[in-house]
């Protein structure tokens, strides 16, 4: 008999840590992660979450109309209106877990602006906003004994029994086990490893869209992916360093490869424009400068503003040569977020009876066609939040006995054949990197297919290896899916 569990979350960023603290101590909570619990795409986010906190200068209809735009009006409006009206409270809960954000003189969050908002509503812990809410969950965690963390544990994969689920394990790469739990929260994070090019860890290759997919789930808009405009230009790299919205939002300038301003060329809003904007507008200026070079300008606002405003991206800057109190700041769009994934309703639930999905990995539609700048944070809160609220709501009129269950290694021994996820990768980053390749995305798209059956039948050792591959393949293979039949209906393949 293998462990059971009431609830099983697969993710320790915000919107998994933040749900496993909402349920009773009586209930019995998992989580899973990777890596080291720390380890997440919610640890990387720089700027802030939006939230509106005072009505002052600010309203919830200003923070839903900039989301709107920014979303380009794909947005499902009911769950945008959740999102802000929800959030606020959110944000005032984890202030008081110890979020420590940075204050104005009178104790007030000191609010910042970033691309797409009319108004400073940003709450944020210098640039290092996502590590300190991530910290803070965690300590709370901590301190709650119905909640365990498995670090080193993988999803291999999810099958859905009679009564909940069963979950086969990968732990501490070698090991394999199986655990059993009623309900189950994918909160996974991205795919930004399915590029060449992402801001996003290691740890980011859509392994929770894959299970959800192969469980029967509905995944929805997964070419909606967003392409931040401002990553440090560094050259061999993979994990592109993120240089934050908000640096642009405290008035840094984009240049050209002449040092030229050009925004002003594409949009009104210029650097402030949303990021799918500023993203198009750095490549089409690279086309037609025949360029890449592009720089970031944020001398202007002196050295102690610069350090203490941005001592993580000073810092970062400074280990790649570059002085950012005195030298332009090279940087180039990379891959950067998801707006896309697994589909579910209000209260987070998939298609999938008991499966609920929260955060990056999770379609709830607040994005739309691309995410305004620090809702992303915001949306892992409220979304992780209201999926522990209906699971609990359930938990509290029924639990299920576990089922016997011995764990069966049903893969094979062959060993994977080398540079798959390079391929995949290649093919991402040539056919649709922030505008479509119309003609390559046929021939990229059968590839990755190809890729993805191979993987499926090749009776090949069920490892972390495999597992992130068959991962990436299956995640390229619907988002090029995606973005061939968009093209095809445009007259353009």
């Amino acid at each position: 008999m293998q462990k059971k569990y009431d609830v099983v979350i697969a993710g320790s960023g915000v919107a998994g840590l933040y749900a496993a603290l909402q349920f009773d101590s009586d209930v019995n909570v998992l989580v899973l992660t990777k890596e080291q619990k720390a380890i997440s795409n919610s640890s990387l986010a720089q700027g802030g979450v939006a939230a509106v906190l005072d009505f002052e200068d600010d309203s919830f209809d200003l923070h839903i109309y900039d989301t709107l735009v920014a979303g380009g009006q794909k947005n499902n409006l009911q769950a945008v209106q959740i999102l802000v009206s929800e959030g606020p409270s959110d944000v005032s809960k984890i202030m008081d877990m110890g979020f420590d954000y940075d204050k104005n003189e009178d104790g007030t969050p000191k609010k910042t602006l970033e691309g797409g908002h009319s108004r400073r509503r940003i709450v944020h812990h210098k640039d290092t906003t996502g590590d300190n809410i991530v910290a803070t969950l965690l300590k709370q965690v901590e301190n709650h004994k119905n909640i365990e963390i498995a670090e080193h544990s993988m999803v291999a994969s999810m099958n859905r029994e009679k009564v909940g689920f069963r979950l086969d394990l990968i732990v501490n790469k070698t090991e394999h086990t199986s655990v059993f739990a009623d309900y189950c929260i994918i909160a996974t994070g991205g795919i930004g490893r399915v590029y060449k090019c992402t801001t996003n860890p290691v740890v980011a290759t859509g392994d929770g869209i894959r299970l959800a997919y192969e469980v029967g789930a509905e995944i929805k808009n997964l070419s909606f992916v967003q392409f931040h405009p401002t990553a440090f230009n560094a050259p061999n790299t993979s994990e592109q360093f993120l240089i934050s919205e908000a640096v642009r939002g405290e008035g840094a300038q984009l240049l050209n490869c002449h040092e030229e301003r050009f925004m002003q060329n594409y949009d009104k809003r210029m650097e402030l424009a949303p990021r799918d904007v500023v993203s198009r507008a750095i490549i089409l200026e690279s086309r037609k400068t025949n360029s890449k070079k592009f720089y970031l300008d944020i001398r202007f606002k002196g050295e102690e503003f610069i350090r203490n405003r941005f001592p993580g991206i000073t810092k970062g800057c400074l280990e790649n040569g570059v002085d950012i109190t005195k030298e332009l700041i090279p940087v180039f769009p990379c891959q950067h977020y998801l707006m896309g994934g697994i589909d579910t309703n209000l209260n987070a639930e998939t298609t999938v009876q008991g499966l609920f999905a929260a955060g990056e990995c999770a379609h709830t539609g607040v994005h739309g066609g691309n995410r305004l700048a620090s809702n992303s944070l915001l949306e892992a809160l409220v979304f992780g939040r209201r999926a522990a609220t209906e699971i609990q709501r359930r938990l509290r009129n029924s639990k299920s006995p576990a089922l016997p269950y011995e764990y069966q290694n049903n893969g094979g021994a062959k060993p994977l054949p080398s540079g798959i996820a390079d391929e995949i990768r290649a093919i991402m980053q040539e056919t649709f990197f922030v505008l479509p390749n119309d003609e390559k995305i046929e021939s990229g798209l059968k590839r990755v297919n190809e890729i993805r059956q191979n993987l499926k039948e090749g009776d090949y050792a069920i490892t972390i290896e495999y597992c992130e591959e068959l991962s990436l393949a299956t995640v390229a293979s619907i988002i090029l899916a995606e973005v061939y039949e968009q093209e095809k209906a445009y007259g353009k393949v």
